[in-house]
């Protein structure tokens, strides 16, 4: 049985971010997985996604930044 019914577009999600600034949503009332750490952002699906394509402008994970930074310079 699943945790919540992603079909239900009235749920209340959080926008989540983990240490490699990946972001992802989860419904607001369940305990936030470990690694994860709300935003502040919080609403409907469609919102929540709307602000996660605002924010997360470059999907590579922070590691990965930073090492290619470092190799650049």
């Amino acid at each position: 049985m699943p945790l919540f019914d992603e079909d239900d577009l009235t749920i209340t999600y959080h926008v989540v971010v983990n240490h490699e600034d990946q972001y992802s949503v989860w419904p607001q009332g369940r305990d936030i997985p470990d690694g994860w750490n709300t935003t502040g952002f919080t609403g409907l699906i469609d919102a929540c996604m709307a602000e996660i394509e605002r924010v997360w402008t470059d999907m590579r994970p922070r590691s990965l930044r930073r090492m290619m930074d470092t190799a650049a310079n």
